[in-house]
C-alpha cells in the first residue's frame, strides 16, 4: 500500500469521530502549551536575571575584606578594615587588565529637604564609580576630581531618593539637601535602574565623592570595598588574578597565609544567578511533561478501543491484500498524526499562554524556537511510542478472527 494512502485512509478513521479525536489530542495540546509556557517563564527569569546583573556593571569585579576573628569568634565576611583608598590606586597603577578603579564607601544616613525627609543609602566612590557601575543622567552632572581632591558636599540621587524628597514639581539640581546634617548641593539626578535580582532598589540610592564621605561624614581612613572593571569580559579572569596578587603584596602577606580579602567578578554572581534559574526552569518544564506521558497514555487507551471496534474492518483489508506492516502503518500514522496536530495546537496555545502570563501577571517570558522545536518533537515522539503498541496489536490480528469478530 502506498504511504500516501495510508496517510488518506488514517485522515478519513479520524475524521469519523471528529470529538474523540479532539478529546485524545486535549492531553497533548495542554502538555506541548505548558512545557512552552513554562519554559517561557524561565528562559525570561533567566534573561531579567542576565538585565540586572548587567545593570550592575559592566566586566565588575568587587574586592571586599575578609572575616575578623576577635578571641576566637569570627565577626564574619567584610569587618576587616584592611582595604585603603591607597589598595585602589595600586591596582589602577598596576592591573593592566583593569580599566577602572574606583574605592567605595557604603552607608546609610537620614536626609532632609526643607520639611522632607527620607532614610537611604550613601554610595560614596570616585570619578571611575559611574562607568563601573553603568550609571547615566538624567539631568545635570557628575562630580570631577577636583571635587574629589577637595572633598566638595555635592552628590547626585537616584529616582527613589528624587521621589520621596522632591516629589515631582521641584528640580533637585542645584538644591540644598542635609545628610545627617551635612549640607550637600545636589549636581546630578541619575537614570532609573531598577530592583535587583534580590528585590533591592537600585535608585534607593545617593552617590556622593568618597573622601568628602569619609574624613566629613564618618572620619575613616579606610573603604568598605574596591569595585573595578575589566577591560573586557575575557580579561576579567586576568584581572581577578593580578589583582589579587597586588593586594597580598601590599598587604605583606607570605605564601602561607591566607588573602585578607575576597574577590568576586560578575561572572560569579551570574554563574550563580543562572545555576537557580536552570533549576527553575528544568523543575518547571519536568512537571508540564507530565501532561504530555498522560497525553501519550490517553492517544494509546483510544487506539486501543479503535482497534477493537475495528477489528472486522481490519480482518477485510487483509482478506483484499492488506500486509500486517501496512495495517501497522496505518495505526501508528493515525497515533502520530493525533500528536503531532495536538503538538501544533499546544504551539499556538502556548505562545499566547505565554503572552498572556507577561501582560497579566507582569513577569517576563521568552520563548525560544528550541523550545517550540523540542515540545512538537517530544509531542511526536510521544506519538510513535503510545501508538506503536496498539498499531502492533492491529497488525497481529488473525484476518480470519478478525472477519468472524462481531
Amino acid at each position: 500500500m502506498n504511504i500516501l494512502n495510508v496517510i488518506k485512509v488514517a485522515i478519513l478513521s479520524l475524521g469519523r469521530n471528529k470529538m474523540r479525536s479532539f478529546l485524545t489530542m486535549l492531553g497533548i495540546i495542554i502538555g506541548v502549551a505548558a512545557v512552552i509556557a513554562m519554559l517561557a517563564v524561565g528562559q525570561g527569569a533567566k534573561s531579567a536575571i542576565q538585565t540586572q546583573i548587567q545593570s550592575l556593571g559592566t566586566n565588575m569585579i568587587i574586592v571586599f575584606p575578609s572575616a575578623v576573628s576577635q578571641g576566637g569568634v569570627s565577626t564574619g565576611a567584610g569587618t576587616s578594615i584592611k582595604l585603603t583608598p591607597e589598595d585602589a590606586a595600586a591596582i589602577a597603577n598596576e592591573c593592566p587588565s583593569v580599566e577602572y578603579v574606583s574605592p567605595v564607601i557604603h552607608t546609610s544616613a537620614q536626609t532632609i529637604y526643607k520639611n522632607m525627609n527620607w532614610r537611604t543609602e550613601i554610595q560614596a566612590g570616585n570619578t571611575n564609580y559611574f562607568q563601573i557601575r553603568n550609571w547615566t543622567l538624567q539631568s545635570g552632572n557628575f562630580f570631577n576630581e577636583n571635587d574629589i581632591k577637595s572633598d566638595a558636599n555635592v552628590c547626585l540621587l537616584g529616582q527613589t531618593v528624587v521621589q520621596n524628597l522632591f516629589g515631582t514639581s521641584v528640580n533637585p539640581v542645584g538644591q540644598l539637601i542635609r545628610i545627617n546634617n551635612l549640607p550637600f548641593k545636589v549636581i546630578g539626578v541619575l537614570n532609573a535602574k531598577g530592583q535587583t535580582a534580590m528585590g533591592n532598589d537600585q535608585d534607593d540610592i545617593i552617590i556622593a565623592p568618597f573622601t568628602t564621605v569619609q574624613t566629613k561624614m564618618l572620619g575613616w581612613t579606610w573603604v568598605n570595598v574596591i569595585l573595578a572593571s575589566a577591560q573586557s569580559s575575557a580579561a576579567i579572569n586576568d584581572a581577578e588574578q593580578q589583582i589579587t596578587e597586588v593586594l597580598r603584596s601590599r598587604h605583606h602577606l607570605q605564601t602561607w597565609e591566607p588573602n585578607d580579602f575576597t574577590v568576586r567578578t560578575q561572572t560569579d554572581i551570574a554563574t550563580a544567578a543562572e545555576s537557580t534559574s536552570r533549576v527553575l526552569t528544568i523543575l518547571l518544564a519536568s512537571i508540564a511533561s507530565v501532561s504530555l506521558i498522560v497525553g501519550g497514555i490517553g492517544i494509546m487507551n483510544i487506539m486501543l478501543v479503535s482497534v477493537t471496534e475495528r477489528t472486522r474492518e481490519i480482518g477485510i483489508r487483509m482478506s483484499i491484500g492488506a500486509r500486517g506492516k501496512d495495517i501497522l502503518y496505518q495505526f501508528l500514522i493515525e497515533a502520530i498524526m493525533l500528536s503531532l496536530l495536538g503538538g501544533l495546537i499546544g504551539v499556538l496555545l502556548g505562545i499566547t499562554a505565554s503572552d498572556l502570563i507577561s501582560s497579566i501577571a507582569k513577569w517576563t517570558t521568552l520563548i525560544s524556537p528550541e523550545s517550540i522545536i523540542l515540545s512538537f518533537g517530544f509531542s511526536g515522539a510521544v506519538g510513535v511510542f503510545f501508538g506503536f503498541y496498539p498499531a502492533r496489536k492491529a497488525a497481529m490480528l488473525n484476518p480470519i478472527d478478525a472477519l468472524r469478530y462481531e
